[in-house]
């Protein structure tokens, strides 16, 4: 079940990869593997902290 909407899977998409990316270019910094969560929670489009915290951006 979702509770992403698609702003904000396209939010943490985004996020997830700028941030991934300082792994490889910029300050190379393993903090940038913490860029996984933002960017498969935003594919996947469930975020398991919504669920706890009772929040759903999502439309339907």
């Amino acid at each position: 079940m979702r509770n992403e909407g698609m702003i904000d899977r396209t939010l943490r998409m985004v996020v997830g990869l700028i941030l991934l990316s300082m792994v490889f270019v910029g300050p190379q910094t393993v903090l940038g593997w913490v860029g996984l969560v933002p960017l498969l929670t935003g594919l996947v489009g469930y975020c398991p902290l919504y669920r706890l915290l009772g929040f759903n951006t999502c439309g339907v």
